[in-house]
């Protein structure tokens, strides 16, 4: 089965979608030739998950929750003292 399926595809051969991810193939769907959606294992879903609540800024920390013992990590980085963002630099005018 390709990786790549039509939403037309998709529906029609369901089971198949879901055998190749199974298998730890994702199967992206698409709609009019863009990609829409994608069928992937569970486990896949739940990092994506932790990954998107971690933000943009969450770092390692963030997304440390899926470890044995990272609360323990997350609480010792959240504590460290952050230095305050630098200050723009001033452009000479002339």
């Amino acid at each position: 089965m390709k990786t790549t399926v039509s939403a037309a595809e998709a529906k029609a051969h369901f089971a198949e979608c879901l055998r190749a991810v199974e298998q730890g193939r994702p199967v992206v769907i698409t709609r009019h030739g863009k990609a829409v959606a994608a069928l992937v294992p569970a486990e896949e879903a739940a990092q994506l998950r932790r990954l998107q609540a971690a933000g943009p800024h969450g770092g390692l920390a963030g997304i440390a929750g899926g470890w044995e013992g990272s609360d323990e990590l997350v609480q010792q980085v959240a504590r460290l003292r952050r230095t305050r963002p630098r200050k723009a630099a001033r452009l000479a005018s002339r």
